[in-house]
């Protein structure tokens, strides 16, 4: 017996994982030159991560050559998900933070210690509703474009003079970022936010 690590899957890049990343820098290129975009504080980057509140062990005692090795607690986790956004120059979004349940009860209490804090930094507090599960849905993508990222470039138009300025707004190609719902509703509510993705298997 030895301490192991538990199994899991690594990340591989494709095949041809720098050209497709050229095409990709190309793409963003092209459209901040036909859009204009003025500085960085017109491209917003966003992602999901998952925050686990007990992290449990990665590893655990085994037997010497064994290739699958198992860990309890490591697939019944009790998390919520982070949905960070940051500027290319800089500037960080506030947080929207996802809860698995159907109300607001499933979310941190009001008392809770720098709450009101976190309200004043912009911060969203939401449950997932009916899917049952704390990850990013059509309705919480809407809510983060609604009160987070939409906000954030109003603000940057106010400080160049120009109510009509295109941004850009860099997703990861997870389904419901490169879905028809998603990409219709942002046509139809936003067009002026250009979508652009981070290649698959490139983040």
């Amino acid at each position: 017996w030895s301490l192991r690590q538990s199994t899991r899957a690594a990340h591989k890049f494709p095949d041809d994982v720098d050209e497709v990343l050229k095409q990709a820098h190309q793409r963003m290129a092209a459209v901040v030159r036909e859009e204009e975009i003025p500085d960085g504080g017109f491209i917003v980057n966003i992602d999901q991560t998952q925050v686990v509140y007990a992290m449990g062990p990665e590893g655990t005692w085994n037997q010497r050559g064994v290739k699958q090795v198992s860990v309890t607690g490591k697939e019944e986790k009790r998390a919520f998900t982070l949905v960070v956004g940051v500027s290319a120059s800089g500037d960080v979004l506030p947080f929207q933070a996802i809860f698995a349940g159907k109300t607001d009860a499933s979310c941190p209490s009001k008392n809770s210690p720098f709450y009101a804090k976190a309200m004043e930094y912009g911060f969203q507090f939401i449950p997932s509703g009916i899917s049952g599960n704390y990850w990013s849905n059509q309705q919480t993508m809407r809510l983060l474009i609604i009160h987070i990222v939409a906000p954030y470039f109003f603000k940057q138009r106010k400080r160049v003079g120009d109510d009509s300025q295109p941004c850009i707004l860099q997703l990861d190609c997870w389904s419901v970022h490169r879905s028809e719902e998603f990409r219709t509703w942002m046509r139809e509510n936003y067009p002026w936010i250009r979508l652009q993705y981070v290649p698959g298997g490139c983040t």
